[in-house]
């Protein structure tokens, strides 16, 4: 496959109630791209994200990773383990315990102010088209890239969410009752080793988005747990996240 140099920086967004801080990589070539937003897991913008990123601009996109807990401060808000170790609670006992009220902290109204701020500011980048663009997300950004999707569906073509959570729950603000309103082709990898998102939410995710009329693909990938697209985490499965990459790049590739 072939690939291009790309150029990277830390950039800041202005939002409705401040300033997100987020990693931008693009082609580095002087011309504008498609954009892409990548949507962080719970352990926040870091290194694994960025590289992740910088792999889709080198197929020709311009990619944006927002610290989506900008609220409570600026990257990275959880220490992370030195290499060579991995993300884990066997390295953090206390990890979850302080992720929880920080997503618990991110609603669905303050996000959505927050995903019109990083599609402007993509639409206002010269490195990137003033067109449609795609999103993947991962753990909680599945959810944000659903919710985005559906928020703003004359802007996003193509949405994928990878090992997301709580998809489709008995609450009323649950991230499949919003299938009526996507336009965007989805994509949705689960884990099928994944306690956040039982069979049975699999199920109604699906029901929900066909529907609807929503065109999507909903695969589970077997002996994948929670995370296995993150190489800096004990979860992760490189055969599960080769398999990622190739869903992802011909959604992005069909669709922008």
């Amino acid at each position: 496959m072939t690939t291009i140099a790309v150029r990277s920086s830390s950039v800041d967004v202005p939002t409705a109630d401040g300033v997100a801080d987020a990693y931008l990589s693009h082609p580095d070539d002087g011309q504008a791209h498609p954009g892409v937003l990548l949507y962080m897991n719970a352990f926040g913008l870091r290194p694994v994200l960025e590289a992740m990123a910088d792999r889709l601009a080198a197929q020709g996109y311009t990619v944006l990773v927002p610290n989506v807990f900008y609220r409570l401060g600026r990257a990275p808000l959880v220490r992370l383990p030195e290499p060579p170790e991995l993300i884990s609670t066997r390295t953090d006992p206390t990890l979850f315990e302080r992720l929880g009220p920080m997503m618990d902290s991110l609603t669905a109204e303050l996000f959505a102010r927050d995903a019109d701020a990083y599609l402007r500011w993509l639409a206002d980048s010269p490195a990137a088209t003033d067109g449609p663009v795609g999103i993947t997300g991962y753990c909680l950004g599945a959810k944000l890239a659903l919710q985005t999707a559906a928020a703003r569906p004359e802007r996003v073509a193509a949405a994928a969410g990878f090992h997301g959570g709580l998809l489709a729950t008995a609450e009323p603000d649950s991230p499949h009752l919003l299938a009526g309103l996507v336009r965007a082709e989805l994509y949705f990898g689960h884990a099928d080793q994944d306690e956040s998102l039982p069979v049975e939410q699999i199920d109604l995710l699906a029901k929900a988005l066909t529907e609807a009329g929503v065109r999507h693909t909903c695969e589970v990938y077997e002996g994948a747990p929670h995370g296995f697209t993150q190489s800096d985490t004990a979860s992760y499965r490189p055969e599960a996240d080769a398999r990622h990459w190739a869903a992802l790049l011909a959604l992005l590739k069909r669709s922008l």
